[in-house]
């Protein structure tokens, strides 16, 4: 591997040819952690976006990103709350009218393991048959008392099932995994990555979880600090990437929320910094994506 990292903008940069860049589209899903089908309020960290507070239409984005990449290639990303939680004909259309769009490349489609069933499944494979797709599961952590807490509603079993059945057919996932939940320890983290990345998963998100107003974070755990500085974030994400193999795809290495939503970590907001922090610290140690694993 040339670079120390195995990104996400190098892979579509190869793939397609170009700059390629996600556009975060709102489809206007809901979740069963919200509308009581499992549970209300969501989970414990979400804030009332659903995990996509940055989302909107396809063209609000282009216009948003064209001028910075004026010749990219772009993904269609639906990130928002449960994006294949919805009747099927629903699902296909929100897909097919993204795909559609004639600037659109491909599409990427963020969801819970737990509404992953056949139907869905047959829609997926049907999809990435005739175009480029990727699916992210949010699993956040394979401990089953943090899950509790977090209220994520489902087991770990829920998530084996899912990545193993995407996976049958040919579909690539992206698993999440937020770092510094209340209650964790490093080395429960380290078990979360380890375990993501030997399910077969062909990327991984690591996000810095966030204390964001609207969250129930907010009124449980107001003044909570997941890592008490970027000093020490860096130098724990140097070492999660260690361990990750390096045929596995890094989509994310930290999570950012806007400012005006922001409770804590303070200084999350500052993503450039915290990236450019990993790289010189990678550098300084003379290691690399996987050099441990």
């Amino acid at each position: 591997m040339t670079q120390p990292i195995n990104t996400i903008s190098s892979y579509l940069k190869h793939e397609f040819g170009q700059k390629t860049v996600k556009l975060a589209i709102d489809g206007g899903f809901t979740c069963p952690n919200r509308d009581g089908s499992k549970s209300y309020g969501g989970c414990l960290f979400c804030s009332e976006g659903g995990g996509g507070d940055f989302a909107s239409t396809i063209e609000n984005q282009i216009d948003l990103l064209s001028e910075k990449w004026p010749k990219a290639k772009y993904l269609a990303y639906f990130q928002n709350h449960t994006n294949t939680y919805a009747p099927i004909e629903t699902l296909r259309e929100k897909y097919e009218k993204a795909l559609s769009h004639p600037l659109i490349s491909g599409i990427a489609i963020a969801t819970r393991p737990d509404c992953i069933n056949e139907e869905v499944l047959d829609l997926l494979s049907e999809i990435n048959e005739n175009h480029f797709l990727w699916v992210e599961l949010g699993l956040q952590t394979i401990h089953q008392r943090t899950a509790d807490l977090i209220n994520r509603c489902y087991a770990l079993s829920v998530y084996d099932y899912a990545i193993e059945a995407l996976n049958s057919r040919g579909i690539k996932t992206v698993v999440h995994l937020i770092l510094g939940l209340p209650g964790e320890t490093k080395e429960d983290m380290i078990q979360s990555v380890r375990y993501v990345c030997a399910s077969g998963a062909w990327g991984i998100k690591l996000h810095l979880l966030n204390v964001v107003k609207g969250s129930r974070m907010e009124e449980e755990y107001h003044d909570y600090n997941s890592f008490h500085s970027i000093e020490e974030y860096v130098n724990f994400v140097c070492d999660l990437i260690e361990i990750i193999p390096s045929d596995i795809v890094i989509h994310r290495l930290t999570g950012d929320a806007p400012r005006k939503i922001l409770i804590t970590p303070e200084w999350s907001y500052r993503k450039r910094t915290i990236l450019n922090g990993i790289t010189a610290e990678l550098k300084r140690r003379g290691s690399w994506q996987g050099c441990k694993a």
